[in-house]
């Protein structure tokens, strides 16, 4: 699927996993509030999703908390940022490797933001240890 537009997500055909991929496409193309709120609505589809299947679903909503969670970042937004982290770090833990590491480094961010330097230093390290496989 062409990711050129904020509808591409709605078109006739579009699985539920393209949809949200679309709009993760879209929220990292943007700086503006649409972006977040295209995050926001991959969230919810993800979520939705995943409450149906967690165990094919929930790794795709960790990366849609990350994005999102990314994005606030970038804007300034750590406090609205954690708990998205933080989630996406829950998610992950029962898969391991990549997913979870790169989730933690996300949390990482996060913290280091709101000066939380010593609980950052900790889930860096055990980020550091993991195998990506």
């Amino acid at each position: 699927m062409a990711r050129n537009g904020s509808d591409d997500a709605t078109r006739p055909g579009t699985t539920p996993v393209e949809a949200v991929e679309g709009l993760l496409a879209y929220a990292q193309s943007r700086w503006g509030g649409g972006g977040i709120r295209r995050a926001y609505e991959a969230v919810a589809l993800s979520r939705a999703m995943a409450e149906r299947d967690p165990g094919t679903y929930g790794v795709l909503l960790a990366r849609c908390l990350r994005t999102t969670a990314t994005l606030l970042l970038r804007r300034g937004q750590a406090t609205e940022a954690l708990p998205m982290a933080q989630e996406a770090v829950a998610l992950t833990r029962a898969t391991g490797g990549a997913p979870l590491a790169v989730s933690l480094y996300c949390l990482v961010e996060a913290l280091e933001a709101l000066n939380r330097f010593s609980e950052a230093a900790a889930f860096s390290a055990e980020a550091d240890r993991l195998d990506p496989g």
